[in-house]
């Protein structure tokens, strides 16, 4: 205790927080909660069980990394009861070379969800050519519940080896969904989506739209990173377009409010979720059931070993007990 104290004492006066660092978005309640309201009840989502509202959001595969990546995702998706989405399986269509990349069902377990993932030009492809069986052998092989298909105009628009949409990707999904009995989720890869898109989005029965909204990593940036040597500065400004998982998740809440017909029943939030605040106010404020997803605080540590991931994961949940037992959400639901 006296070593305690005396910390107290000498960081007392560097540990200020000031009025314009407050986060306003909750009431804290501290005379109201316990430690026993702070569990986490397993839950049903996507068809699974899950532990904590957490979402491995879609990342790596076929990268000198991804085996390393992936397996440590999948092995603390299996200690904390966390769902998980691969990264885009497209380099397995042509060859099963990097298929441990993405085998990781024997880690994380049957009872949690594990989905593959496609992007939308390719599936656009399989579209043209009439034939979905490669893609449906890959999700088989991968003994994964569904497929993300994530949609990336703005990405393929300023990758210099992108692919060109010629149809709306609304109609290819709509074509899938009629040709395959393969579970989908539909996301965007960093910048959301606006509410048209969304509205018509929402009718469709899919199993969850993420939002992968902007304010987290942006893969148009990411495209002119790549192409820095060539100058192309002048098409930054598509870089700074989108939606914030917050406008996404009220706009959501309008379509779920005003819309009759809406099949997808599920939300992962994901895009800019920087803590387990972020999350737990978003996740709170949804009018449909809700996650919240990660790409690159789990990468980050999951690239360096899987302790660190461990703890970071630790101190994530820990955050969302405090949060669920003492703060309240300022929002009107």
């Amino acid at each position: 205790m006296e070593d305690r104290k005396g910390d107290h004492i000498r960081h007392a006066l560097h540990s200020q927080i000031f009025q314009d660092e407050l986060d306003t978005r909750f009431d804290y309640e501290p005379m109201l909660g316990s430690e026993a309201d702070s569990e986490w009840e397993p839950f049903q989502f996507l068809g699974r069980q899950l532990k904590v509202p957490m979402w491995v959001s879609s990342m790596t595969g076929g990268a000198p990394e991804a085996h390393h990546i992936n397996h440590n995702l999948a092995k603390a998706c299996k200690k904390f009861g966390m769902g998980m989405g691969l990264g885009s399986c497209r380099i397995l269509l042509d060859n099963k070379r990097h298929l441990s990349d993405f085998d990781v069902r024997e880690i994380i377990g049957d009872d949690l969800p594990l989905w593959a993932n496609i992007g939308i030009a390719q599936l656009e492809k399989m579209m043209k050519k009439g034939e979905y069986d490669p893609l449906i052998e890959v999700v088989n092989i991968l003994k994964a519940d569904g497929l993300i298909i994530h949609v990336n105009p703005s990405q393929e628009s300023l990758q210099e080896e992108g692919d060109f949409l010629h149809y709306r990707p609304l109609d290819t999904v709509k074509d899938f969904l009629s040709k395959t009995e393969i579970k989908i989720i539909v996301k965007e890869v960093g910048q959301g989506m606006g509410p048209r898109s969304l509205k018509e989005l929402i009718k469709l029965p899919i199993e969850a739209i993420e939002t992968a909204s902007f304010g987290g990593t942006n893969f148009a940036r990411l495209e002119l990173i790549r192409r820095a040597s060539e100058n192309v500065s002048h098409l930054e400004p598509i870089a700074h377009i989108g939606h914030t998982a917050e406008e996404m998740v009220d706009i959501i809440n309008e379509l779920v409010e005003n819309e009759k017909d809406i099949k997808c029943k599920q939300l992962i939030i994901s895009g800019g979720i920087r803590t387990h605040l972020d999350g737990y106010y978003l996740i709170s404020k949804s009018k449909l059931p809700a996650i919240y997803g990660q790409a690159s605080g789990f990468l980050r540590h999951a690239r360096e070993s899987y302790e660190s991931l461990e703890k970071y994961i630790e101190e994530q949940i820990l955050g969302l007990r405090f949060s669920k037992a003492w703060l309240h959400p300022k929002f009107k639901k």
